[in-house]
């Protein structure tokens, strides 16, 4: 697993008493599945935090709860000073939530999906326009209803459509799916953006080389719990070079059938003698 580099002090954070995400012991439930088995965690603000893992750690749940959807069983779990455990519905004007769904109205022009979302928090149409500028949605596009784009742009349209809505938490699930490499650049960037003017940032990705260079810190999620990084075994297959099986030279003796000469079988000349029939002269006989 690649290796996340070290902080850049110019990036340090002077850490207030009371972090943004405050896990201590959190079970989620899916059915009767623990997705969460007992998270501690704490995210202050201005951070920048990587979670990474295999395929059903709880990276997608721990971000869904942490947005007051996926109830809390047992534990701890305060964000932006809501305790979850008693008011899911109170944090949610004040997070941005981008998962592999859009929230996006189809039928709705690609402006109408972002004024809506901009206004629903408070913010204005001008902070929409600006989101889409920034996404690199180009105004041709901004008439259009949303089913008519592309993945891509409609992965940027719902990302200006948070954007504009200024989310005091950012909760993003594989933030780089989707976009080219210049919507990657742009999506880095305004998380660092967003990180600088006080907002706190979580996003979960497989990409871990260019999610180090974005992240202060990265934690791992394994088996529902977060974990030493000293504990996740590498599923890197070491190079088990097969020894050389050639079968050896075992030349296979000179098996040719010698030379055994049918005896001549020529069949004896059988010629039939002349059989010929005698002259039986008959007599006339008569009347």
């Amino acid at each position: 697993m690649p290796t996340i580099p070290p902080r850049d002090p110019s990036r340090e954070i002077p850490f207030p008493l009371d972090p943004v995400v405050h896990l201590r012991a959190a079970v989620a439930l899916l059915g009767r599945f623990p997705a969460l088995a007992g998270v501690d965690l704490d995210v202050f603000p201005g951070e920048v935090v990587l979670l990474r893992g295999p395929n059903g750690a709880g990276k997608t749940t721990l971000l869904r709860v942490c947005a007051g959807l996926v109830p809390v069983s047992s534990g701890e779990a305060v964000v932006l000073g809501v305790d979850l455990t008693r008011h899911r519905t109170g944090v949610r004007r004040r997070i941005g939530l981008l998962g592999h769904a859009t929230f996006l109205y189809d039928d709705l022009s690609v402006t109408e999906n972002v004024d809506f979302w901009a206004r629903a928090s408070g913010a204005s149409v001008s902070d929409g326009r600006a989101a889409l500028d920034r996404l690199g949605v180009a105004a041709r596009l901004h008439g259009l209803p949303v089913h008519a784009l592309s993945a891509g742009q409609r992965r940027r349209v719902s990302f200006a459509a948070m954007v504009a809505r200024r989310p005091e938490l950012w909760l993003l699930d594989e933030p780089h799916a989707g976009l080219d490499a210049g919507g990657r650049d742009v999506v880095d960037g305004l998380m660092r953006e967003a990180a600088s003017v006080g907002a706190t940032v979580m996003f979960a990705s497989h990409e871990l080389d260019r999610a180090g260079h974005v992240a202060d810190r990265a934690v791992t999620v394994a088996g529902g719990v977060i974990v030493p990084d000293a504990t996740v075994p590498d599923a890197t297959v070491p190079d088990a070079t097969v020894p050389d099986a050639t079968v050896p030279d075992a030349t296979v003796p000179d098996a040719t059938v010698p030379d055994a000469t049918v005896p001549d079988a020529t069949a004896p000349d059988l010629t039939v003698p002349d059989a010929t029939v005698p002259d039986v002269a008959v007599r006339e006989v008569a009347p």
